[in-house]
């Protein structure tokens, strides 16, 4: 059974950085295509971030609001998806969630791509 479990959300000051984990379990996680969702209060799920690797190369998309600041990483070993946050803004306090989808090939930024998700970690960005 596939679960993935987010980790390290938590309060922040305007400009300051977190790093969020999501750890994978039940499943090769080399053989899935990963991405990062956020939602805030009153708004509607959104794609921030998506990876997958065809062959020896990475292929990475971001929503605009978040490129610049945010990364997307993986590693395949630990079987963990990274996203580091950097010059966070009040505007970017939601849940972030993490995502897997069996199609390896594309990691769009869009929820029916994914197949399975975490539970969510709250990030809050004070002003």
């Amino acid at each position: 059974q596939v679960h993935l479990k987010e980790s390290g959300g938590g309060l922040v000051q305007a400009g300051g950085s977190l790093r969020l984990s999501c750890t994978a379990s039940g499943m090769e996680f080399d053989d899935y295509a990963m991405g990062w969702f956020r939602q805030a209060p009153g708004r509607d799920r959104e794609g921030v971030a998506g990876l997958h690797t065809t062959g020896s190369s990475t292929y990475i998309v971001y929503a605009d609001s978040v490129k610049g600041r945010l990364t997307i990483s993986r590693d395949n070993v630990k079987k963990t998806l990274y996203l580091q946050m950097n010059s966070l803004q009040p505007e970017d306090t939601a849940s972030y969630y993490c995502a897997a989808s069996g199609n390896p090939y594309c990691a769009p930024l869009t929820e029916p791509h994914y197949n399975y998700w975490g539970q969510g970690t709250q990030v809050t960005v004070s002003s």
